[in-house]
């Protein structure tokens, strides 16, 4: 079927848009932000994703406020039309691609929860795409995509119950990504058990922050013996003005060397206490990073480790549904609880200055890993 976006000159195979190249039915196309006022108050994301050759399409929106995390989640059949970014009361608008991006959740019809929101995100750098992922079992591509981030600012406003916070865009400010590919989503294929669970093993860490005038990325997966298996860094200027951000590549866009950190995990969980990074600048010279917790999200309220919201899943033509948990009251080493976002305050030192910022280490850490002191599946820190 052609679509509208078959009219633009985008095509990456012979097929039209809405028939993915890949056969794999893990092949999925998705958007992911977060937002978060800078002293703390509270914390948001956004996920939306397709999922063409499962026919579904899902989407979810979360906030932290208070100690309570309250939590949309809605899908649906994938639609054929691939610009159509709108599951009942959630949907999402691309104003100016690269620019300007509009989250909303429509109160009333189709939304009988008490979370809504009309969020609008502007970029504050140009995107920069990470390196590929790739994960293997036994032979077999399980995972292969391309991502790219960005940072930016928020205006808008959300409301939970019948308390309605307005989102200014000079104190609160978030972070974007878009990632497309194959990745394990949905239910578990049949066949013979993976070789993967002999030992299950992951170690993630991402590290995007916000200074002044520069935005730094980084970015880890490490195996049980705390060797990286992929590791990058970057640092970009950052605009006052949105309308200042280049079009096409950054100019002054620079990779970092010499990439180290360290996430000190609170004793009995997986949750960082406080996190360490370190980069050195080619031009200019060695930075360190120090990050201390401010507030947290956890991703299941975005559908990652959901039980019955998970991404990818099918739930019927249409449905949606509401939740809301105590932060606190979570159990820590619980395996949906384990994938974290920590925004955190960030104080860098280096060689021309020091700068405060404010950024998110996401941590999601299952199995062995030895320089955090885990030694079972789902143990806690010493």
């Amino acid at each position: 079927m052609i679509s509208k976006f078959d009219d633009y000159a985008i095509h990456q195979s012979f097929t039209p848009v809405n028939e993915p190249g890949p056969s794999d039915r893990n092949f999925y196309d998705r958007y992911w932000f977060n937002g978060f006022d800078v002293d703390g108050a509270f914390t948001f994301e956004f996920g939306f994703g397709i999922y063409p050759n499962r026919f579904v399409q899902d989407g979810h929106f979360g906030v932290v406020i208070d100690g309570v995390q309250h939590c949309f989640h809605a899908s649906r059949r994938a639609p054929k039309e691939r610009s159509e970014s709108t599951i009942g009361a959630l949907r999402v608008e691309i104003v100016s691609p690269l620019r300007t991006v509009r989250v909303v959740l429509s109160p009333g019809a189709g939304n009988d929860t008490p979370l809504s929101c009309d969020l609008t995100f502007e970029a504050v750098t140009c995107p920069t795409q990470e390196p590929e992922n790739l994960m293997f079992d036994d032979g077999r591509l399980i995972m292969k995509n391309t991502r790219f981030t960005q940072f930016g600012r928020w205006r808008g406003h959300f409301v939970v119950g019948d308390r309605r916070v307005e989102v200014d865009h000079t104190t609160t400010q978030g972070t974007r990504d878009r990632s497309w590919g194959v990745r394990p989503v949905g239910e578990s294929e049949a066949g013979a058990p993976s070789r993967l669970n002999a030992e299950p093993s992951v170690y993630w860490s991402w590290m995007p922050i916000q200074f002044d005038d520069i935005c730094t990325q980084f970015g880890s997966f490490e195996d049980p013996d705390s060797n990286p298996t992929q590791i990058s860094a970057c640092m970009v200027p950052r605009y006052d003005d949105p309308n200042a951000v280049p079009e096409g590549e950054e100019p002054g866009h620079q990779e970092l060397i010499e990439i180290s950190h360290h996430n000190h995990f609170e004793s009995g969980t997986r949750r960082p206490e406080r996190a360490e990074l370190h980069f050195t600048d080619p031009r200019s010279g060695r930075f360190d990073v120090e990050l201390e917790p401010l507030i947290r999200f956890y991703m299941l309220g975005v559908g990652y480790q959901h039980p019955e919201w998970g991404h990818g899943f099918w739930k019927g033509e249409l449905a949606h549904a509401y939740e809301s948990f105590s932060v606190e009251d979570l159990d820590p080493l619980d395996y949906k609880h384990i994938h974290l976002h920590t925004i955190c305050r960030a104080k860098m030192k280096g060689p021309d200055r020091e700068r405060v910022g404010t950024g998110i280490v996401e941590t999601v850490v299952f199995g062995r890993h030895d320089r955090s002191g885990f030694r079972e599946l789902l143990d806690g820190a010493p």
